[in-house]
C-alpha cells in the first residue's frame, strides 16, 4: 500500500535528507544514511517497479553534481550501477576525470549493461591519463574486450615472493 504513495518528488526529498547524513560528521550517523540508501535502492530495484527506479536514478544522478561531498557522490554512483540504463552513461563517465572517483566510475561503466557504456569505456581508454589505464583496460576485460599493449593487472605480482613454482624446469 505504501509503494503507491511513493513518486518522483518523494524519492528526490528522501535521497537529498540521506545524502546530508552521508555526510555527516558522526560516522554512525553516516553508516546509517548509507545503510538506509542502500535499502531504497534494493526495494526500488524489484522487478516491475519502472516508474520508481527512474525516479530513484534521477535523484542518485542529482548527486552526482560538483556540489557534493566525495562521500555522497561515491554512494550515489555506486547506486546507479544497481539501477541504471544508458542514460546513466553520461553522467557516471563525467566522473572519470575526478581523481577520487574515477576508479569508482570506471567500475560502474564495468557493470552498466549495453553498449554505449562499453563504448564510452573504449574512448576513455584513449583519454585517460596514463595511469588509469590499466583500471579501464581491466574494465574492458572484464566486458570480454581483448586489450592489446597494457599488461593484465592480474598477471602482474604485487608482491614479492620466494615462492618457485613446483615441478617446472
Amino acid at each position: 500500500m505504501a509503494d503507491n504513495n511513493i513518486n518522483a518528488n518523494n524519492t528526490a526529498g528522501a535521497i537529498k535528507a540521506l545524502s546530508e547524513m552521508i555526510k555527516s560528521d558522526d560516522p554512525e550517523t553516516q553508516r546509517a544514511g548509507k545503510r538506509q540508501l542502500w535499502q531504497m535502492v534494493r526495494h526500488t530495484g524489484r522487478p516491475g517497479n519502472v516508474e520508481q527506479q527512474q525516479a530513484m536514478v534521477d535523484a542518485l544522478l542529482g548527486l552526482l553534481g560538483p556540489d557534493e561531498s566525495v562521500a555522497v557522490k561515491r554512494e550515489a554512483v555506486w547506486a546507479v550501477s544497481e539501477l541504471g540504463d544508458d542514460t546513466c552513461i553520461e553522467p557516471v563517465a563525467a566522473l572519470l576525470a575526478d581523481q577520487e572517483l574515477r576508479e569508482d566510475a570506471c567500475r560502474v561503466l564495468e557493470r552498466l549493461p549495453g553498449q554505449k557504456s562499453l563504448d564510452t569505456l573504449q574512448a576513455a581508454l584513449l583519454s585517460v591519463p596514463e595511469e588509469f589505464k590499466l583500471s579501464v583496460a581491466q574494465a574492458l576485460r572484464a566486458r570480454g574486450v581483448t586489450v592489446e599493449g597494457l599488461p593484465c593487472r592480474k598477471l602482474e605480482p604485487s608482491r614479492a615472493t620466494q615462492v618457485k613454482p613446483v615441478n617446472r624446469a
